[in-house]
């Protein structure tokens, strides 16, 4: 489907610039400089990844794990719910939705063909240590798509912790998602279903 297909492309896009957050000094560094190792990867691994799905995520959590914060993305998902689950649910639940994402991604660079990206101008005092990084990818189609990251500084390195694609945030998707079966399931019952989900890439990905 069309939207699938856009989203996969930008969460590709997203996965693998994290790939030059080592040597970049700022927010808009770590996109811009990530098109180019984003083309080298692929071209030098799409076949190994399409045919060994471990390796290929693999591949992505060694970009993305140290690059993505992973604690405040799962804290800003479960709103409310956070302060009402116990520190291993927190844990349990943090790491599933990573697993979820991690799958997600992967699956999306699988599909990245090479679209244009384009990184704005950051606005704003980096100081406040929160920054919005905004993109625009050019599909193959020609179809133009504002692809935003919400980047927080932790630690000295900016890091991911939202993807807002066409005006629609990821976070809040999914916060409103799991509010609901939260609120119908319990938590336990929720974080046991994430967990079958990401431990199940083919169910994971319908």
């Amino acid at each position: 489907m069309k939207m699938r297909a856009t989203i996969l492309a930008c969460l590709a896009a997203m996965t693998l610039s994290y790939a030059a957050a080592a040597t970049a000094t700022g927010p808009a560094e770590v996109i811009q400089e990530a098109s180019t190792l984003m083309l080298e990867a692929l071209a030098e691994n799409r076949d190994l990844f399409s045919k060994d799905r471990d390796a290929l995520y693999s591949a992505v959590d060694d970009i993305l794990l140290p690059r993505f914060d992973q604690q405040y993305t799962g804290g800003l998902v479960m709103g409310k719910y956070w302060r009402r689950a116990s520190p291993e649910q927190r844990q349990r639940f943090i790491t599933a939705l990573y697993r979820s994402l991690l799958q997600t991604y992967a699956e999306g660079i699988l599909e990245y063909r090479g679209d244009e990206l384009e990184v704005l101008p950051v606005n704003g005092d980096l100081s406040k240590g929160k920054t919005l990084v905004e993109t625009l990818v050019t599909l193959d189609s020609g179809v133009v798509t504002p692809v935003n990251y919400r980047m927080r500084l932790k630690d000295g390195q900016w890091k991911a912790y939202d993807v807002v694609i066409e005006g629609i945030s990821y976070v809040s998707n999914y916060r409103s998602q799991y509010a609901g079966e939260f609120r119908a399931k319990g938590i336990d019952a929720v974080i046991e279903e994430l967990e079958a989900k990401s431990s199940d890439p083919a169910g994971d990905a319908q």
